[in-house]
């Protein structure tokens, strides 16, 4: 969906999904090419997973306490005085920078601790489009750490305090 007379629809799906600068990710796509929206797409599902940490802290602070692995750690910071809002702020901001860390090695697997003449025989990967129909358009999501804070929603992250 690259076609410059569909910008009103492309627009519209952005907007759909929440974009705050729909018309800017739309016009990107149709001008340049890029799968903008499944980029925005994909991004928008690790920010609601990212988001879940703040926004469901009292439910998993209840859980870790009754039975995760944490739960001592958990109960610690409670008797310290922390509330389950502030960790799940916490929460979000590893959720957010091990998301960051997952999209930046999709990019760029080689992490350097590898010989070079290793790191040249491996394998890598990559995340592609697929059209509403399910198959490949062709296009590559490449460096969606790029677009991460770009895409991260403005409003309220539903953390409690």
């Amino acid at each position: 969906m690259t076609d410059i007379d569909e910008l009103p629809e492309l627009t519209g799906l952005f907007e759909a999904l929440g974009a705050d600068d729909a018309a800017g990710w739309a016009e990107s796509e149709a001008e340049e090419n890029i799968p903008q929206l499944a980029r925005y797409r994909f991004l928008r599902m690790v920010w609601q997973d990212i988001d879940a940490w703040s926004a469901a802290a009292p439910d998993w602070v209840e859980a870790y306490r009754k039975g995760g692995l944490a739960g001592g750690a958990v109960d610690r910071a409670l008797r310290l005085g922390l509330t389950p809002g502030e960790l799940g702020e916490i929460a979000r901001e590893i959720a957010k920078e091990t998301a960051f860390g997952l999209l930046y090695g999709l990019a760029d697997p080689a992490d350097g601790d590898l010989p070079p003449e290793t790191e040249a025989r491996l394998p890598g990967w990559c995340l592609a489009e697929l059209s509403p129909e399910g198959r490949p358009t062709g296009r590559i999501l490449d460096a969606l750490y790029e677009d991460l804070d770009e895409a991260e929603p403005q409003g309220p992250t539903g953390g409690v305090t």
